[in-house]
Order: C-alpha cells, then sequence, then structure tokens
C-alpha cells in the first residue's frame, strides 16, 4: 500500500479531498469509477520527484470529498467546475490535466471548454468523442433479457443496492474483471467484461468471478482502501455520473464543432475490452480531427482497462515526457 498525503481544499461550492505531492507546473489527476484518488498511488510520487505539482482529488460523489444530493449536480459542467475550482484554490493559472476512464472525459472536456486554465490534456483509455446525433441511452443497446450497464446504471437505487450489499466482493470482481489479468473463480469461471450488457434480472455482478487471487497490480492493502473509501461514500456519486449522460448532451450542444486546442495524449491498455465496442478504433482514428495537438496515441500491451495502475512505469514515462515537451 502507498500511503498519499491528503489535504481537504475548497472548490466550486463543494469540499474535496485531495492526494497531493511535489512542487512546480500543476498535474491534476482524475480517477474513473470505480476508483479514488487512490488510483494515482504510483503516479503521484513520480510526477513530484520529475519536478511537479502532482494533484489527485476524489472526484465529487467519491471518498472523502462531498456527495451533492440531487442527480443533477453531476454533470460534466459541475466536474469541469470543480477542476478549475481547483486550480483557483491552489492559486495556480493552469495546468496539465490526465485522466483515466470517466476523468478521461473529465480531463479532454476540461481542456476543450477552458484551454485558458489546461495547458494540455492526457486521455487514457477513454478517447476524445464527438457530440453523439441523439440522447447516448438512445443508442445503448438492450434486448428483453439484457441491457448495457450504462442503461443499468439509470435507475436510482438499484446499482446501488447490488453493489453495497458486499462491497469487497464489489469491487474485487469490477476491477479484477476489466484488468488485463482478470483470473477466474474456484470454479474456474473466467472474467467477463464488466461494461458490457447486463442481465435484467441477475444484475452486473452475477456474470463477474470473484478471484481466487489478486492481479499483481493490486494488492490486497490496495484493495482495502478501495473498500474503505466505498464504506464512506457508496457508490451512488459515481454512479450519478451515468445518470448525466442525456444531460451531459445536451449541455454539450453549445460546443458542438470546437475542437481540443492544446497539446493532447492518448493513451490505452491493448487488452481493454472497452476497445473491443463497435465503432472505437473508428473514434480513436478520428480523433486528430477533434484535437489537431494530438501527440500520439500510445497501446501498452498486455494491459487492461486500469492502465495507470497495472503498468505504472509506463505510465508515468508517458506521462513525464509529455509534460517535458510542452
Amino acid at each position: 500500500m502507498t500511503n498519499l498525503t491528503y489535504r481537504q481544499l475548497q472548490a466550486n461550492g463543494i469540499t474535496m479531498n485531495v492526494a497531493e505531492q511535489g512542487e512546480g507546473p500543476l498535474v491534476l489527476l482524475c480517477h474513473g469509477f470505480p476508483e479514488t484518488s487512490y488510483a494515482w498511488r504510483h503516479q503521484i510520487p513520480a510526477l513530484a520527484a520529475a519536478g511537479y505539482h502532482a494533484v489527485a482529488p476524489d472526484l465529487r460523489g467519491y471518498g472523502g470529498s462531498d456527495r451533492p444530493a440531487r442527480v443533477d449536480q453531476y454533470t460534466l459542467m459541475h466536474l469541469v467546475g470543480d477542476m478549475v475550482g481547483l486550480l483557483d484554490t491552489l492559486g495556480a493559472k493552469d495546468a496539465v490535466i490526465v485522466g483515466n476512464d470517466w476523468g478521461a472525459t473529465l480531463a479532454w472536456q476540461a481542456a476543450l471548454m477552458r484551454p485558458d486554465r489546461f495547458r494540455g490534456v492526457v486521455g487514457i483509455g477513454v478517447p476524445l468523442m464527438g457530440q453523439p446525433p441523439m440522447p447516448p441511452t438512445k443508442l445503448f443497446p438492450q434486448t428483453t433479457g439484457e441491457l448495457f450497464y450504462t442503461l443499468y446504471f439509470q435507475d436510482e437505487g438499484v446499482a446501488e443496492k447490488e453493489f453495497e450489499k458486499d462491497i469487497a466482493s464489489t469491487l474485487r470482481k469490477i476491477l479484477c474483471a476489466a484488468s488485463a489479468t482478470a483470473g477466474s473463480d474456484e470454479q474456474g469461471q473466467a472474467a467477463a467484461n464488466p461494461f458490457s450488457m447486463v442481465s435484467r434480472a441477475k444484475g452486473l455482478l452475477a456474470s463477474l468471478p470473484l478471484p481466487l487471487d489478486l492481479p499483481t497490480w493490486l494488492s490486497q492493502a490496495d484493495l482495502d482502501e478501495y473498500v474503505k473509501a466505498y464504506a464512506i461514500s457508496g457508490f451512488r456519486g459515481g454512479l450519478n455520473f451515468y445518470r448525466n449522460l442525456d444531460r451531459n448532451w445536451e449541455l454539450q450542444s453549445a460546443l458542438a464543432g470546437m475542437q481540443v486546442n492544446v497539446p493532447a495524449l492518448y493513451v490505452a491498455g491493448e487488452a481493454d475490452a472497452d476497445l473491443n465496442m463497435p465503432g472505437m478504433e473508428e473514434v480513436i482514428a478520428n480523433m486528430p480531427a477533434l484535437a489537431p495537438m494530438l501527440r500520439d496515441c500510445i497501446r501498452i500491451p498486455e494491459c487492461g482497462h486500469w492502465v495507470p495502475q497495472e503498468k505504472p512505469e509506463v505510465v508515468n514515462k508517458a506521462i513525464i515526457d509529455f509534460l517535458r515537451e510542452l
């Protein structure tokens, strides 16, 4: 387990719990779901040693940060506002923003909306995407027996009830299943992609094995840190990000056609099951049209969805090399 130094900061009208280390140009690190700022435990000391001020917040709704009650308080506008608020509180003119999973979506949008405050962006896992032709929930597949996981997350309380019944088991299943080294349970059941179709009758976790052994990148102490955080926050805050997909689409119509006009980098694991979604390769290939200053698209072999945790040395080098080129 890595010990991180935390403090509470006011930003955009909420209290945010942030891990930080180092002095120098500011680098904001935004985690995904179901993670916390602890997901950046390997990047924070590496960035500090390289001469940067690394700051990783628990995003709103997660861990030790505030958890607004209303679902509509979790839009991308709010999330970008939180990052701008952190810059103001820290007295920073600008920062490079780095994100994985949902944090990547936040990072791309922060760079799109506020290039005056975010001078560079690194998106990990989730590529930069253009405005869909219709609300996202109208695009996701569903059948009489199954529905896409983002649709499963829409009804308040349903996924919360399933996930919070046994937090340790939930996190163990999801984190391991989306890893390049997913493992299998004692019956030999191989891991399924947790970010795919979900049984309407059985829920998301039923198809995922409970691995006998954790992958090498996730120690029991690491998992315990996540369990402790979710015991405090529950899963509602993170799930509310998904419940704003259509609302984000409505709000972002004002930004349609805009480009990310700051230096950018995209990093992904070759074994990330999300990259197998239909049309994803076309989305990645189209990124230079949306981000003309995209420097590179790096694919990391033998790496799944949790890229900064699974391959920290490769990610650290990629981020630091990108920072030094700015």
